[in-house]
């Protein structure tokens, strides 16, 4: 009895840490979000609409590892019973999508447009069995500089 009582406090504990800290996660890319929002991004390999002369282009990339809680992997492991769509990884991945595409812009930041948007993801750490331990979401890009931007 004296487990089953550790094991439920360990979950509602990973719980109740794991949704504070993914609230303060999301709040901070949409804060930075919001920076970027003038930054015109595409997967298309062409420019959105005229940009005038082009003076650089160059790859930019961005990255991020998103580790899972163990409460989202105690959830996972019911849907492998019972079957399912697995939404406890959905925000994890969502998370490290735009975490790794907020980096991307973070470093061309005087781009006038970023092209060719392209995102990879794996995971890295396999937990036990076939357990998603943390995730990996590389996202690259073709960032480009023009002068006369007449897009705006």
């Amino acid at each position: 009895m004296f487990n089953l009582i550790i094991l439920l406090t360990l979950l509602c504990l990973g719980y109740l840490v794991g949704q504070f800290l993914e609230k303060r996660h999301f709040t901070s890319i949409i804060n930075r979000e919001k920076s970027f929002i003038n930054l015109k991004t595409t997967n298309s390999n062409r420019p959105i609409g005229e940009l005038g002369d082009i003076i650089e282009t160059k790859l930019v990339c961005g990255s991020a590892v998103i580790s899972v809680d163990y409460f989202k992997r105690f959830l996972a492991s019911l849907r492998y019973i019972f079957g399912g769509n697995v939404t406890a990884y959905e925000t994890l991945l969502e998370r490290a999508r735009r975490e790794a595409i907020l980096r991307l812009k973070e470093t061309c930041r005087d781009a006038t447009q970023v092209i060719n948007l392209r995102i990879e993801t794996s995971s890295i750490y396999k937990g036990n069995g076939k357990q998603v331990g943390s995730v990996e979401v590389l996202a690259y890009a073709t960032a480009v500089y023009a002068v006369n931007d007449t897009t705006t």
